[in-house]
């Protein structure tokens, strides 16, 4: 505990922030590259209504999971702020505390799953072609709901102590075999969606086992006892307090595509959902490599926000905003010059590469200014306040986008183009907001600064 303790409190922030980020970089880049060989997969073995099917069924997808990441978010904040502030038996019971409820919660996630799958397909746009493929994936991919939200939550509190190298194996674990198991099942054994879907729940359970191992082994920082396991109810509202922001950001992604996939099923059917579809999981691809960053970043902020280190939070909040700017611009020029390549990845078919690759490069004009919105509402989230991080996180998703969505093709002769356009334009309306709010919290933090340089004058 004390050597991570000691890198968190000394290392130089640019290394430690490497440290921290690239092996979270590097597994998210490697399970978002999963998700795409999925959709490609699927989209040259079952074509355009395969990847129709995951898009539909990739909102559900994102809620299951929002449950694990609010939790697993949550309470990694509150650790690493607990171990800035050698608090360890909060730490303890902070991680009690996440492991149970949320063992909880996702039986409840799996039983709800089944019972209203048919009505959750259909709010989310699915056509009548479109609905067998996406049930037949979703009946299969629901059982991994029961231990993928659990490893989601450890992966997040493994991080938190400072530990990326073990989370980064987690996850590749997962990713990598998830790859091998879609060729197999998808074209080995013929079994399109339903071979994607059974890919997916195995590949996910056996990663499972990588966390128990952590864990029974010592490896942890935390050794749990029975009495960290008691539900305590201002611990539990501490943790969804602050993981709420990282729940509402993907409920919110999911929600969105209710007035999406409707606009796109009344104005282009199967072809115009499949080609979100596309859009929704390289955007997803290129979002990795953002939410790396932030993920090394948050333990750094927290942990010196506890410790009063103020002059080695505001340097790794700089640093990160840099960064993810860099990698944000880098990754919106793949999406304006090669939008063909892309789209060619997925399909055949030279219609739908061609619609394909016009609307990617209008709705990733302005990915570049993401990366303020991103580290902005990290920020937030790593300092344990939870109402402006919620704010940041659904601003772009729901607050504006959901609108501009609604309105812009009744606008427009294109109707199609209005539904394309409203992405840049509130990419672009979030960066604003959100430039406005970091900027507010860095004057309040220097503050705090001034006031502990008079007291120690005093």
């Amino acid at each position: 505990m004390q050597d991570r303790e000691h890198l968190l409190h000394n290392e130089k922030i640019p290394k430690l922030l490497l440290r921290l980020s690239a092996p979270a970089t590097i597994a998210m880049f490697v399970n978002a590259f999963y998700n795409l060989i999925d959709t490609i997969f699927i989209g040259n073995s079952v074509g355009e209504l395969g990847i129709g099917a995951l898009s539909i069924a990739l909102p559900i997808q994102l809620i299951l999971t929002a449950f694990g990441l609010m939790i697993g978010v949550g309470a990694a904040s509150a650790v690493s702020r607990s171990l800035g502030a050698k608090d360890y038996e909060k730490a303890h019971k902070v991680t009690g505390n996440a492991f149970l409820s949320i063992f909880l919660i996702s039986i409840v996630l799996m039983i709800a799953g089944y019972v209203f799958m048919t009505p959750l397909l259909n709010l989310f746009g699915a056509t009548d072609n479109i609905f067998l493929y996406a049930k037949e994936y979703l009946s299969i991919l629901l059982l991994s709901t029961l231990y993928f939200p659990f490893t989601l939550t450890c992966n997040n509190l493994i991080r938190a102590e400072g530990n990326a190298k073990d989370a980064m194996i987690v996850l590749l674990i997962g990713a990598l075999l998830n790859i091998v198991l879609d060729a197999f099942f998808i074209f080995g054994l013929n079994l399109g969606v339903q071979g994607a879907a059974l890919a997916t729940v195995v590949s996910k359970f056996i990663a499972l086992f990588y966390i128990i191992y952590y864990y029974q082994k010592g490896k942890s920082v935390i050794k749990l006892k029975m009495h960290h396991f008691k539900l305590e109810f201002h611990i539990l509202k501490e943790i969804v307090t602050v993981g709420f922001a990282t729940f509402a950001r993907n409920v919110a992604v999911s929600l969105i595509a209710i007035p999406i996939n409707g606009t796109l099923r009344v104005l282009g059917g199967d072809s115009a959902i499949a080609i979100y579809g596309v859009i929704h999981r390289v955007l997803m691809f290129l979002y990795m490599p953002l939410f790396g960053v932030i993920q090394g970043m948050q333990p750094i902020v927290g942990y010196n926000f506890g410790a009063k280190q103020f002059n080695r939070l505001k340097e790794a909040l700089k640093l990160s905003l840099l960064v993810a700017t860099i990698i944000a611009t880098l990754s919106s020029l793949i999406g304006i010059f090669f939008p063909i390549a892309v789209f060619s990845l997925f399909e055949n078919d030279p219609n739908f590469i061609e619609a394909g690759a016009y609307a990617l490069r209008i709705v990733i004009f302005c990915f570049p200014l993401v990366g303020i919105q991103i580290v902005a509402a990290a920020l937030y989230q790593a300092l344990g306040k939870a109402l402006p991080s919620i704010i940041l996180s659904i601003l772009r998703q729901v607050v504006i986008l959901v609108p501009l969505v609604l309105i812009l093709p009744r606008l427009l002769s294109d109707s199609l183009l209005g539904v394309w356009l409203a992405f840049p334009i509130s990419d672009f309306i979030a960066f604003v907001i959100a430039g406005f709010f970091m900027l507010k919290e860095l004057k309040r933090i220097q503050h705090i600064e001034k006031q502990m340089t008079l007291e120690q004058i005093l």
